[in-house]
């Protein structure tokens, strides 16, 4: 007689020791609750840390853990990974930097048909999916989704939120990111594995020229008026501080899934630039000096050493390897204004230039609390849940997507909505 297999789970949060992984249980047991029919388990490389984490948890919620399944799974042995991928209907990687840790996995949900999304905010590392994967992922079914956490989620589904209500063409879309602790609060307010992204991104940033010309070897069309960067250092009366050029991932997570709607949907691609904002310009000296010593000290190796031995040294007490507390992640909020600039009119064609000037304008703001963590991994699963409800309103049948382009059309950006996580237009007006 042949051997039943045994139902997969809809969920597997690999990574589940580590500091974004044990906030992911966290939310997943809220989310459980909402969802009856969800199933879950935790996977990892240590058999005993995933106990304790799973007992911690426990004894601090109350909920009984002691059923959900465990799977061992280390990113140096393929065959554990595609045990654990075959065990699951979506694997949510929590396990990064992602450029060392993160291709096995996504090789892995492939090869066993099961979809991946992470909260990776790597350029390199995206875009080097998308390159080499997306082909076999859409011929097996399979979704693969990274930056799905916070900025990205804001900005990317906040940028499609915006032409969505729009009702004309977009120009030119600029965020602006401000961040900042209700009360007073201590200690460090990031984990020290997202100081190592960003550590070894700055180191081969260099990589990502020759990536992209082989990524997209077809540029986007030149449209008018062209938006420009602003200066490195203003004054932005949208958000009323002073901003500097966001160094994150979000304009490039913006701009693939623009590319995707111009070339699949026919859709008017939006110029994008990001910048994060702050209310104190000694706030900015004070980040401009951390940013510069950071880009400097991560081209040399030595340097990267040091960066990452001292993480609170470097970031003047900001980054940590125990992370934040508790309740500095509470009292952390944060404010996303999306500034979106075009015609009322649409034209026929997306490669068309408009005779006149823009003519319309629009503010939308996304906003909420424990951006970091909590509302990361909040979103990190509510995008797996997504992709398990709804792949059929997803793009084709599987791939490597931004999370603009694989969600555009799904119900995501009410789900988050509804889970803190608020999109509103603020202010939409002629001119």
């Amino acid at each position: 007689m042949a051997a039943v297999e045994e139902p997969k789970l809809d969920i597997v949060i690999f990574g589940a020791t580590g500091f974004t992984g044990k906030c992911a249980v966290q939310e997943i047991i809220k989310l459980a609750k909402e969802k009856s029919d969800l199933s879950w388990g935790v996977a990892g490389r240590n058999e005993s840390k995933l106990k304790e984490v799973l007992a911690d948890i426990s004894k601090k919620t109350g909920e009984d853990l002691g059923k959900i399944p465990i799977i061992i799974a280390d990113v140096s042995q393929e065959d554990s990974l595609l045990k654990m991928a075959k065990q699951a209907r979506v694997i949510v990687n929590c396990a990064g930097p992602y450029r060392f840790y993160g291709e096995p996995v996504v090789k892995a949900c492939i090869a066993a048909g099961a979809h991946h999304v992470d909260v990776s905010g790597e350029p390199q590392y995206m875009e080097k999916m998308q390159l080499e994967y997306h082909k076999s992922a859409e011929e097996k079914g399979v979704y693969i989704v990274s930056a799905c956490g916070f900025d990205s989620i804001p900005a990317d589904m906040g940028t499609v939120f915006l032409i969505n209500k729009f009702e004309g063409d977009v120009n030119s879309v600029e965020t602006y990111l401000e961040s900042w602790a209700e009360g007073s609060v201590k200690g460090a307010g990031i984990h020290y594995g997202t100081w190592a992204s960003a550590v070894y991104g700055l180191a081969h940033q260099n990589e990502l020229r020759p990536l992209r010309q082989k990524l997209f070897p077809e540029r986007l069309p030149e449209l008018k008026p062209k938006l420009k960067p602003r200066g490195l250092i203003h004054k932005n009366e949208y958000v009323e501080g002073w901003c500097l050029p966001f160094p994150g991932s979000d304009r490039s997570v913006i701009q693939r899934s623009q590319r995707y709607f111009y070339e699949k949907e026919k859709q008017r691609p939006a110029q994008i630039q990001a910048y994060v904002a702050f209310k104190s310009f000694l706030a900015i000296i004070a980040i401009s000096i951390v940013g510069t010593v950071l880009l400097v000290l991560s081209k040399f190796n030595f340097g990267r050493k040091l960066l990452l031995k001292y993480p609170r040294f470097f970031s003047c007490g900001f980054i940590s390897h125990e992370g934040p507390s508790e309740e500095t992640m509470k009292k952390t909020r944060f404010n996303l204004t999306i500034v979106g600039e075009g015609w009322k009119e649409k034209q026929a064609e997306p490669t068309d230039n408009h005779a006149d000037p823009p003519n319309k304008m629009m503010i939308v703001r996304v906003s909420g609390s424990d951006p970091g963590y909590g509302l990361t991994t909040r979103a990190l699963l509510l995008s797996a849940i997504t992709i398990l409800k709804e792949a059929n309103k997803m793009p084709g049948r599987g791939g490597v997507f931004p999370p603009g382009a694989a969600f555009a059309k799904t119900s995501l950006i009410e789900e988050l909505d509804k889970h803190e996580m608020k999109f509103e237009v603020v202010t939409s007006k002629e001119k």
